[in-house]
């Protein structure tokens, strides 16, 4: 695991095809070969070819685990047309789900109230800028889709899957007034960031979905990526001889094989395995209530 800047937060990346933190294969005999290697050999093979087509050799998703224990940073990430238009890739469209929790954990996402540039402004050179953000108590179980321009962060007691674009662009807004043992404090992107903010009040900001027992259901749709969630103590086949894209399965409780003709791979809580898009149809014999998120695009 790979720790942040912060001592009580551990940030470990899972699957990524970001330049200078590219994912290894871990086994057969693509072993050690980068993530980005692979789409640029097999192309649509691997992704899909609408995928191919549109990414080209920059693997699109991101998956990562947060481990919090003290609040990260109020900080918001800019929308693909604001990243392009600074020269730094892709935007960053996110997803939360909150695999443990403790009784009292909170997180931040949106705004508390309607506000614009001025107010925001004002609230944050009065360092009273927690005062107009929606704080959620959260759970195990709980889906956050965080669009691009929603600020946000994670609070102490909180582990967290976040799927996500292929981005690493982070616009720092607050950061509780920290500073390190030189007395020096973590820097900040004010301006940056007002670009990218979308000042927008929600109504809800927690993503509703049925918790039904051995079935695929949907958490998360978007242009960026669609994510599933599978509870499941029986097994079941998964055919996605349909889908045009890969498959990312993350195995967030329990754990699982899957079989793919004469072949077997096990996951366990945790790890994630990436399916190329030429893979149709497969089987997950879970432990008893493994839970796996499936990820793919559309």
């Amino acid at each position: 695991m790979d720790f942040g800047l912060l001592p009580n937060c551990g940030e470990a990346w899972l699957l990524s095809g970001v330049e200078g933190n590219p994912t290894l294969v871990n086994n057969g005999y693509l072993t050690s070969n980068e993530l980005n290697e692979l789409v640029e050999v097999f192309m649509g093979d691997l992704v899909g070819d609408k995928v191919y087509e549109r990414f080209g050799d920059q693997f699109p998703i991101l998956v990562k685990v947060i481990d919090s224990n003290d609040w990260l940073s109020i900080q918001v990430h800019p929308d693909d047309a604001l990243a392009q238009k600074r020269g730094v890739g892709y935007g960053k469209t996110e997803m939360w789900y909150v695999m443990q929790a403790d009784a009292d954990a909170e997180l931040i996402c949106g705004f508390n109230q309607e506000v614009d540039e001025l107010i925001y402004l004002s609230y944050l050179e009065n360092k009273k800028l927690k005062d107009i953000m929606n704080f959620e108590k959260v759970e195990k179980g709980d889906v956050f889709f965080i669009p691009a321009g929603r600020v946000h962060a994670l609070g102490p007691g909180t582990l967290i899957a976040e799927i996500q674009q292929s981005s690493d662009t982070t616009y720092r807004i607050y950061d509780w007034d920290r500073v390190d043992q030189a007395g020096n404090s973590r820097e900040l992107h004010t301006e940056e960031a007002l670009e990218a903010i979308d000042y927008t009040m929600h109504s809800n900001y927690k993503t509703p979905y049925l918790r039904s027992e051995n079935s695929t259901e949907n958490l998360i749709k978007s242009p960026f990526f669609t994510t599933n969630i599978l509870k499941i103590s029986a097994g079941i086949k998964k055919d996605y001889s349909e889908l045009d894209s890969f498959v990312i399965l993350f195995c967030t409780e329990g754990g699982l094989k899957i079989e793919w003709e004469d072949q077997n791979y096990t996951l366990v809580a945790g790890e994630v395995i990436l399916l190329p898009n030429v893979i149709e149809n497969i089987i997950l014999l879970p432990d008893p209530n493994a839970i796996i998120l499936e990820v793919y695009i559309e």
